[in-house]
């Protein structure tokens, strides 16, 4: 089996990192503190279980894994929507949280493809 690190879902996922600390660094700090702080510990748990799961011993751990990956994923989403939502990101930037949506719901598609695949050798 290759290392999580040749997975382009994982390679995407730490790519997703990188957008989220953008994109909370554009957030006022002001009142906004727990939302970065969550967006931030979402977005460093998709590679990281990834990876966990990827060099656990069996594959249902690793679909667990993955599943977990999935959640977070999802719970970023909505992060990403509240601060649209709240229109917490500058004016100048405002077309950069659909970009990471459109990250998010690419590594979505992935980690399902992954799982599905994994859960037909169970």
């Amino acid at each position: 089996m290759e290392k999580y690190q040749d997975l382009t879902v994982w390679q995407k996922s730490m790519e997703l990192v990188k957008q989220i600390y953008c994109l909370t660094d554009m957030i006022p700090d002001k009142g906004n503190y727990a939302l970065i702080d969550q967006m931030r510990r979402a977005a460093i748990s998709v590679p990281s279980n990834i990876a966990e799961g990827h060099d656990r011993n069996s594959t249902k751990e690793y679909i667990r894994f993955l599943s977990i990956a999935n959640g977070s994923k999802a719970e970023l989403l909505t992060q990403v929507e509240i601060c649209k939502m709240l229109e917490l990101v500058p004016y100048a930037d405002r077309d950069y949280p659909d970009k990471v949506i459109d990250l998010l719901n690419e590594i979505g598609k992935m980690l399902n493809v992954l799982i599905k695949r994994l859960g037909d050798r169970v």
